[in-house]
Order: C-alpha cells, then structure tokens, then sequence
C-alpha cells in the first residue's frame, strides 16, 4: 500500500489517524475524537482533509468533527445501519461495501459488540478497527453479546497477518497487565510486556501494532471459542 499513515494522539488515551494515497494526495481521517490535533497535523504536512471515517457514535470517537468540517468541509463516511446515533453522513456504507481514499481501496467490516453496527475499515496493510480489536486488547462490549464480539475479532484476525491494526486508544499498557494473568508462560507475550514499558517510558505510542503480534499475544484473539472469550472479556471487565 502506497500511502502515509500518521498517528494522531488525542484526547487523554484516544488516537486518530490520517491517511494520504501518494498516488493521488487525497486525505482521510479515521475517527475525529478532538480537532486541534488533528489540523495541527494537516497544516504541519499541508495536507486538505478530504474524507472522514467513523467506526462507532461513541464521543470519544466523533467529538472533534464539527470543527474539522468547519475547517476543510470533508466528505463524511460511516455505517449506514448507526445513521441515527452517528454525525450526518455522506457516504453510508454496510458490510462488504467498498471504500477508496485516492488509489487505496478499503473493505467494510461490521464489528458490533463494543457497540451495534460498529464498523472497521480494512486496507492492504492496515485496518482502522476502532474500538473493537486494539493492541494487546479489545473493547468492553457495551451493546452486542460475547458472541458478537468474537465473531467480530475473528473476522480482523483473518486478515493478513502482516497487516497493522490502528486501534482507537494507549491501552497496551493496561491491557499487558491483564494479558499476562491469562498467559503466563507466553513468552512472546512476556517480551512484548517489556517492549511496551521501554516504549511508554519514552513517550512512544504502542499503536499501530502488528497483526501478527496480536495473534500471538492478544488473549481475546487467542480465545479459541465464543465462551472461553467471554469469559477472559469478564474476567478484564472486574480487573
């Protein structure tokens, strides 16, 4: 995939990303959970947002919006089944619709259970996947049933593994801790923990990570079945 990718830090713990196909120049942000950071970026690259996507309604994810149409009058994309509790949109789109920013072409996945008809957008390379399947975690399900959610999760774990999963919080630390309760003897696990301590004593974001790390560290990925999921997710939800 020909395209830049910056990462957005906003907020307390959340990110935004922007991507730019260096084909064409054109622009997208995946979720706006607070403005001035994300048009500090654009004028710092000179960059014209284009495009908009929003994987849930949550706040946290669509609070910075307004100003950022105030500012650029992007093209707004997100579920077409969440169009009542979402931003007006421009582009609706349901499962299996394809998406383009420029020459990049995305897939549509629904991703409920964090909550219904929550959306990732999955390029070659990277998916933008919210606050569903994160680093090191996933999202509390709020709306959906465990078995949603690990329908969901498997659907982004069978992407390829070389892909990175632009996840919608710096939860990786946190989530370490409790990973490592559910597999002790995971040694992969065990180096990543350290990694990730080096990388936060530095400032650094854990986010985008790797698919392939998360299949090998991930609990919720590694779940195996609906019920051994639900239980590791309600296990996290009382850690």
């Amino acid at each position: 995939m020909t395209a830049e990718i910056l990462t957005i830090p906003c907020r307390s713990d959340n990110y935004a990303f922007l991507m730019r196909c260096s084909e064409t120049g054109t622009v997208a942000l995946f979720d706006a959970p607070e403005a001035a950071p994300v048009l500090a970026a654009l004028a710092e690259k000179g960059w014209k947002l284009d495009l908009v996507f929003l994987t849930h309604h949550h706040p946290d994810h669509v609070e910075g919006l307004a100003e950022l149409q105030a500012e650029h009058s992007p093209k707004i994309i997100g579920a077409k089944l969440d169009k009542d509790r979402l931003p007006p949109l421009d582009i609706e789109v349901v499962e299996g619709d394809t998406v383009s920013v420029g020459a990049l072409k995305g897939v549509v996945y629904d991703v409920s259970g964090h909550t219904i008809n929550h959306v990732a957008f999955c390029f070659q390379g990277a998916m933008f996947t919210g606050d569903s399947l994160m680093a090191l975690g996933c999202g509390r399900v709020f709306e959906g049933t465990m078995e949603m959610m690990w329908e969901s999760l498997s659907k982004l774990a069978s992407q390829p593994a070389d892909t990175m999963v632009y996840s919608g919080h710096e939860y990786t630390q946190a989530n370490g801790q409790f990973a490592i309760t559910v597999e002790q003897e995971n040694t992969d696990l065990q180096a990543r923990i350290a990694d990730i301590a080096d990388k936060r004593g530095q400032g650094i974001a854990t986010v985008p990570s790797l698919l392939a790390l998360e299949l090998a560290t991930n609990p919720f990925l590694r779940a195996g079945t609906a019920e051994r999921f639900g239980e590791i997710r309600a296990a996290k939800d009382g850690f």
